[in-house]
């Protein structure tokens, strides 16, 4: 956060609609690749400047650029100009900490979301911004890094299917919000496994490093739940919106789209107070074991306290000589034993008698 904030800080003093590239390099160049089709075929390819994406904008057919890569901001500038992008828009595709939105302009409408993974080396959760303007007959998306959630729109897209290769590009940015939602139930899976290990864990035997991963997911949660608390917002508004680039048919999905969002923020609701509640099974079972050590520690002492008592009497200084009353087991042949039978009978007195009222 606080390396976000600087980098925000490199937009002071500019004008608005300045682009400027806010966030962390994660790729080396620019990577851009094109899906073309209609409902008879389809193009897809890999081109290495943005000047061969233009031609595509006065197609009659479906477009679908995708931009991997935020830093180099002329590429973005120069698409911008050629697709009527309005400025304010390109700079929020270049600053990667913008909060999820919908914008609509003259030329279409504009979704900046933020796609959610699970790295599977540290099994945490892992964040990209995942932006994309949709037009007439084309959407251009922009991300991060290479590598996504929406390789089955690729597939869908590929294979045929009748729904996505027959509609217009409103129905495409729907499929694409959709596969961003359906990588945050895979989020929330992983996150649900993880919340019952450590539970487990918790009960069976906490430690101090169980409190750290606590704090982790709460911090995790935290900023899921600000990447998916917006997310009702900008579904509302697609469907709510009146834009000549969305129909009245792609309204029905975003319906179901919205709830699935609703479902999405009510789990993170719930894993937040289950995360919460793990700190209270932490604090409990640390209290329990410090009480089960106290309670030992508390018998072992209880046990040697009579059998002090009667080292401490053996232990003063008697003379038998001078009486028959002072201490005569001094001058017993087996008063040794005696002394050692009487303790060994009061230490196991005790420990039977704790044994009865389960202390132990």
């Amino acid at each position: 956060m606080t390396r976000l904030i600087k980098k925000l800080s490199k937009t002071r003093g500019l004008m608005p609609g300045t682009v400027v590239f806010v966030g962390e390099k994660k790729v080396d160049k620019t990577h851009i690749r094109i899906i073309d089709y209609n409902a008879t075929e389809i193009e897809e390819k890999t081109v290495s400047s943005i000047e061969e994406c233009f031609p595509f904008k006065e197609k009659p057919t479906i477009t679908w650029i995708n931009i991997d890569g935020l830093h180099e901001v002329d590429q973005i500038e120069r698409i911008g100009r050629y697709f009527d992008i309005h400025p304010l828009i390109l700079e929020d595709i270049a600053n990667t900490g913008q909060r999820p939105k919908l914008d609509s302009f003259d030329h279409g409408f504009f979704i900046a979301l933020k796609m959610l993974t699970i790295n599977p080396e540290s099994n945490k959760i892992q964040s990209e911004q995942f932006s994309f303007v949709v037009g007439n007959n084309f959407v251009l998306s922009f991300q991060e890094k290479i590598g996504d959630v929406l390789e089955p729109v690729r597939e869908r897209i590929r294979k045929s299917v009748p729904r996505v290769r027959f509609m217009d590009s409103d129905y495409l940015a729907y499929t694409l919000v959709d596969a961003v939602v359906d990588g945050y139930f895979t989020v929330l899976e992983t996150m649900s496994e993880r919340i019952e290990a450590i539970e487990t864990q918790l009960i069976k035997d906490p430690g101090p490093e169980n409190l750290e991963t606590i704090y982790e997911m709460k911090r995790e949660l935290i900023y899921m739940r600000k990447a998916v608390w917006p997310l009702r917002e900008v579904i509302g508004g697609l469907e709510r919106v009146e834009s000549e680039f969305i129909h009245d048919s792609t309204r029905v999905y975003l319906r179901d789209l919205y709830e699935h969002a609703i479902q999405v923020i009510d789990t993170v609701e719930t894993f937040r107070d289950m995360v919460s509640g793990l700190l209270d099974i932490y604090l409990s079972s640390v209290s329990n074991k410090m009480n089960e050590v106290m309670k030992v520690l508390t018998i072992i002492a209880t046990i040697f306290i009579p059998l002090g008592f009667l080292a401490g009497v053996y232990g003063m200084n008697f003379d038998t000589s001078a009486s028959t009353w002072n201490l005569p087991e001094l001058g017993m042949r087996y008063g040794y034993l005696l002394f050692w039978a009487l303790a060994l009978l009061i230490g196991g007195g005790l420990f039977v008698f704790f044994k009865r009222k389960k202390w132990l």
